[in-house]
């Protein structure tokens, strides 16, 4: 086995890593951020939970987060509640940096 061999096995792994922590994350803060939707829809406990893990659901649906927001969007709208894309956007930024330390604490 060469230098280069550890060296591309290395970046592989950290690659790997990183990209695993890049998808908690995202499904932590999709999560978060379900559960920050569900107490504006009245939700609470189990309802809420539920809802949460419909909203982690509904980023597999495209790539990106326009199917989060998607939902969220016409969730809040069909409930009476009209809520901006843009509204979402800024909550989902914030709730990104808690779902980080999150899971930054976890892996520690």
């Amino acid at each position: 086995m060469t230098t280069f061999d550890d060296r591309e096995k290395a970046f592989e792994a950290k690659y790997e890593h990183d990209e695993g922590l890049k998808f908690k994350v995202t499904a932590r803060r999709n999560k978060l951020l379900g559960l920050w939707a569900a107490g504006l829809l009245g939700k609470t406990g189990a309802d809420a939970e539920a809802y949460a893990k419909e909203v982690v659901m509904a980023d597999f649906e495209k790539p990106g987060d326009s199917d989060v927001m998607d939902k969220l969007v016409k969730d809040f709208a069909a409930a009476g509640k009209p809520t901006e894309e843009h509204t979402i956007r800024k909550q989902s930024e914030h709730l990104a940096v808690e779902a980080k330390k999150q899971i930054m604490s976890e892996v520690r």
